[in-house]
């Protein structure tokens, strides 16, 4: 593996002439418009980028983008990799690698998923406080590469209280209403049954989605630290479980998008 990653983080040098990007943003279903925001220098499609994986799912464009944001140099996934799509956690997580290689030392992550919070309602903004793995593997799993990270990575905060709070801040500052939650990260892709819904809730969890959990682990295992975002483009709470469809997701991700962007453009600048 290491050296595919340096590979593939020296044709994206030679691409984007050395430019070192402090923040990591992965963008989520229907959350690209954040790029809007970026003062962009390079953009780098998927399939141009040695060892790459390129994105199956609609509403994930497959694109690498190099700017700033909030005056800070980022690079930005617009459009993750999803272990649904039939790739192993370790092709979905290995952009967080190259990105680490790039000189990331924070990484940024968003998403729709499905709220089973009683509290909550669709268009809901989460900021995500812990995580449970329910997908059946660990990205870690197999030969420890030390140059990586340790063998055994501390979890105990996979999500920065520091940045939890400011996010909390900048939202009060704003007035946009957002909640804060535990999310847990499953394969999919079919959505979840009532039973499902009711079993993650009593287990712990107020979101459920199909991503994020093993990009977390593998930015943890390499030393960043991680902010997650989720808006709850539906509901599965006991009694009130609604039917759904991924263009329902994406249009209410829409639909909330501009909140969500200010809130992540926001923490960005506080890095």
């Amino acid at each position: 593996m290491l050296e595919q990653i340096d590979f593939t983080t020296k044709s994206i040098r030679d691409k984007t002439k050395n430019f070192i990007p402090e923040v990591g943003i992965i963008l989520g279903t229907g959350l690209g418009g954040l790029v809007k925001e970026i003062s962009v220098q390079f953009i780098l499609p998927y399939e141009s980028i040695p060892n790459f994986p390129v994105s199956t799912v609609e509403g994930h464009s497959g694109k690498l983008i190099f700017g700033s944001l909030g005056g800070k140099n980022v690079v930005a996934m617009q459009g993750r990799f999803h272990f649904y799509e039939g790739y192993t956690m370790q092709q979905i997580t290995f952009p967080v690698r190259v990105m680490k290689a790039l000189g990331v030392k924070t990484l940024c992550v968003s998403n729709a998923s499905g709220g089973m919070n009683p509290a909550f309602s669709a268009g809901e903004i989460m900021i995500i406080s812990d995580h449970i793995n329910l997908f059946p593997t660990n990205p870690l799993i197999g030969k420890n590469i030390n140059e990586l990270g340790p063998r055994f990575p501390d979890m105990s905060e996979a999500y920065s209280k520091k940045y939890i709070q400011s996010a909390l801040e900048i939202a009060k500052q704003n007035n946009i209403k957002v909640s804060t939650g535990v999310y847990a990260g499953l394969t999919g892709p079919c959505f979840e049954t009532p039973a499902e819904y009711r079993y993650f809730w009593r287990m712990g969890a107020d979101a459920v989605g199909m991503s994020t959990v093993p990009e977390v682990i593998v930015a943890r295992h390499c030393g960043m630290d991680v902010f997650g975002i989720s808006i709850i483009t539906d509901l599965g709470v006991e009694g009130r479980v609604e039917t759904v469809s991924h263009e329902e997701v994406q249009q209410i991700a829409r639909e909330q998008e501009p909140k969500m962007t200010l809130i992540m453009r926001e923490l960005v600048s506080k890095i």
